[in-house]
């Protein structure tokens, strides 16, 4: 892993080049996003309150291009769609300028991952711009999600208006057989019960109405164009501001397959690997790469994303070279000198290195630089 090796051509391109080559709408805005902001950093925010997890994505928002998220980590998590917390970390990612990555690790058969991502409580595809998926379950697990992604995309733009009316028939209305006379009978909606049963309202005195029958209902459903409802409309933390020097994200949504770990001892095995490689392959308009400890990328027009956790930096002053211990629970860490600069990931995954320190911002200051530095550094060595 991670071996001098013959290198893809992703490995010494800039990010810009890289944008202009990238066949997935959401990875070419996160190339130059990247750039512009000179970044290749994702904060881990696994905190365990809606509140700390604002905040963090407002005091850490400048510094990184892409948020990970764990919802369910999240004591006091708001599920409201337009002024929920997806919906305000939505406010605060066009304000700062990053992407929202819901760190799920789908792993179930088709049917199920496509309801954890598009229904449920959280309805992660509205507010998640990248989700993730372990491919244990196979490749059907990836098509699934596609496909609950593409159909999203294709009704964002609408809102369904209903419009009910009741009303109850007066005897005019029926001939002397009690069959409606109306011309045009209203068609009870697919889903109704055939016979429902008698209401417990039944009269028996008429009073110029047919007493048999206590109202019709007319249920119509349609899907009207409305103004993009891109991460809610009432957000104090800065709605009113866009990120400068870039347009908001596009609607894709974006996919990355859980392809290595780093964390010892893990199962992910060179098979298991490839076969992610080759399930990207075939899903190149929505899976934008990999999470991953080195570049994937082997055939020449591979262009997916690297993104790497594991990582992070020694006391500030000391060397940024090689290995550092990992944490006692199997979790094991590299530097950005050596993901970036030797392994070719894109950008680098830090959670507790920046959580952890006295100050949060000053630290997540000081490994986009570091992680930056990296990708210079990687360019340089083009002949």
């Amino acid at each position: 892993m991670c071996s001098a090796r013959d290198r893809h051509s992703t490995f010494k391109a800039s990010f810009a080049e890289r944008a202009s080559n990238a066949s997935h709408p959401l990875a070419n805005y996160l190339f130059r996003l990247m750039e512009l902001k000179k970044s290749n950093l994702c904060l881990s925010a696994d905190v365990t309150n809606a509140r700390e997890l604002l905040s963090l994505a407002d005091r850490i928002g400048p510094s990184i291009v892409v948020l990970k998220t764990h919802y369910d980590l999240v004591a006091g998590w708001d599920y409201h769609p337009q002024t929920g917390t997806g919906a305000k970390l939505g406010g605060l990612a066009r304000k700062h300028g990053f992407l929202i990555f819901e760190d799920r690790k789908f792993g179930d058969i088709g049917s199920t991952v496509q309801l954890q991502y598009t229904a449920g409580t959280a309805r992660i595809v509205d507010w998640a711009h990248i989700v993730n998926v372990n491919m244990v379950p196979g490749k059907a697990a990836v098509t699934a999600l596609h496909e609950a992604a593409a159909r999203w995309r294709s009704r964002v733009n609408y809102e369904v208006r209903t419009s009910v009316s009741v009303g109850t028939p007066v005897s005019d209305s029926f001939d002397e057989n009690g069959e409606d006379t109306d011309e045009y009978p209203t068609i009870a909606p697919a889903h109704a019960p055939r016979d429902p049963p008698p209401s417990s309202s039944f009269r028996t005195e008429h009073n110029g109405r047919k007493g048999s029958i206590v109202s019709i209902t007319t249920l119509t459903q349609s899907f009207e164009p409305v103004d993009s409802p891109r991460f809610a409309n009432a957000i104090a933390e800065g709605d009113e501001l866009v990120y400068a020097g870039i347009e908001e994200p596009p609607w894709e949504r974006g996919l990355l397959i859980l392809a290595q770990m780093s964390s010892e001892g893990n199962f992910m095995n060179k098979e298991y690997t490839q076969a992610c490689v080759e399930a990207a392959r075939e899903h190149k308009d929505f899976v934008m790469g990999f999470i991953s400890q080195e570049t994937l990328n082997s055939q020449p027009a591979d262009t997916f994303i690297s993104m790497t956790p594991g990582c992070q930096l020694p006391p500030e002053g000391d060397e940024d070279d090689g290995e550092i211990a990992g944490d006692g629970l199997g979790q094991q860490y590299n530097t950005p000198a050596k993901l970036v600069g030797l392994c070719g990931s894109d950008i680098i995954i830090v959670g507790r290195g920046i959580l952890k320190a006295a100050s949060p911002q000053v630290e997540a200051e000081r490994y986009r630089r570091r992680a930056w530095k990296a990708y210079l550094n990687r360019l340089e060595q083009r002949t």
